[in-house]
């Protein structure tokens, strides 16, 4: 462990709240550490080179010759995949969780056309690379509508879908969220810190309960903003709300044929952008979305976890890890 990452540990255990001063991390985390190797992978991008970070974790068992790929949320790194990981590879699997552009460790091109296209074909390139073929994908928040995106456009390559409290389900524009430009969603991205990003996901994702393991999360999206190129990351990150925005799933679903599994921790309040939505609206949560997404895409299931939130697998990772590998085992 880094010294910096050794005083952020010992800083976060003697206080039951995040430290005043939050430790600059890098615009790309080049200060945090992940629980396994970065490995990296280049390719071209709309005119130039762009490089991601990912975690390719072997089996610890006997290989079951199945490889599962993890996609990230908007407020989440494949670091925060590390227990999922490591009860995957004692399961048999190789587990391959990547950094997508614009995020955490990986490139942050300026003026880069964010698209989940663009990084679905950039993650199919990434397994070409792996010498993977078809994959066991399990997409959360944001990473749900990447994975949606990777099945709809590469169904021979996906054996397993698994939507983790996944984004996307519905189209918010539709249900009377403003649009908002980029210059708003920079105005606030200019206002984000440590303190509003813990206040945001104790009231959305956590059911206004809180625990001491979820400061290092917090840490690790704060440590960016707060660096010196921390420019990057509010530039990279209004960009990626407007892909939000503009790019749901939802008309879609009856396309993914493949075995299709929502797992839905029942207390996330996460309505994206609901906020914003004026007084008569009524955007949906994602579990309100999900129990109307379910009917739509051929032969889903259903996995509700009553009484954990948007991020189950940091919440409670243990009752996750057995949803999902019922999920898998379908």
């Amino acid at each position: 462990m880094s010294i910096i990452l050794a005083l952020t540990a010992t800083a976060l255990s003697a206080a039951p709240a995040l430290p005043q001063q939050t430790v600059p991390l890098g615009a790309n985390l080049e200060r945090f550490d992940y629980p396994y190797p970065v490995q990296w992978f280049e390719a071209a991008s709309q005119g130039a080179t762009v490089s991601m970070a990912y975690l390719d974790v072997a089996p610890t068992a006997r290989a079951n010759g199945r490889t599962a790929v993890l996609l990230h949320g908007k407020n989440f790194c494949a670091a925060t995949w590390g227990e999922t990981i490591r009860a995957m590879a004692a399961k048999g699997y190789r587990v391959i969780a990547p950094d997508q552009v614009g995020f955490c460790k990986s490139s942050k091109p300026d003026g880069y056309q964010y698209s989940f296209h663009a990084m679905a074909a950039l993650t199919a390139a990434l397994l070409d690379k792996a010498g993977v073929g078809r994959v066991s994908l399990v997409g959360h928040s944001t990473g749900g509508i990447l994975a949606s995106r990777f099945a709809l456009l590469m169904p021979e390559r996906v054996e397993h879908l698994v939507l983790v409290n996944p984004l996307g389900l519905t189209d918010p524009l539709t249900e009377g969220v403003p649009y908002a430009d980029l210059g708003t969603l920079l105005a606030e991205e200019a206002k984000t810190n440590a303190a509003s990003i813990k206040g945001y996901q104790q009231r959305v994702y956590y059911n206004g309960k809180w625990k001491p393991d979820y400061d290092r999360w917090v840490a690790m999206l704060a440590g960016q903003y707060a660096s010196s190129d921390g420019q990057t990351i509010r530039t990279a990150q209004a960009r990626l709300s407007d892909m939000i925005q503009t790019q749901p799933v939802a008309a879609e679903l009856p396309g993914l044929r493949m075995p299709t599994t929502l797992i839905i921790g029942e207390t996330d309040k996460t309505a994206f952008r609901g906020n914003s939505a004026p007084e008569g609206a009524s955007p949906r949560t994602v579990p309100q979305a999900a129990e109307v997404a379910v009917t739509r895409i051929p032969g889903a299931a259903l996995m509700t976890l009553p009484t954990l939130g948007h991020s189950p697998q940091v919440e409670d990772p243990s009752t996750f890890q057995r949803a999902l590998f019922e999920a898998l085992a379908k």
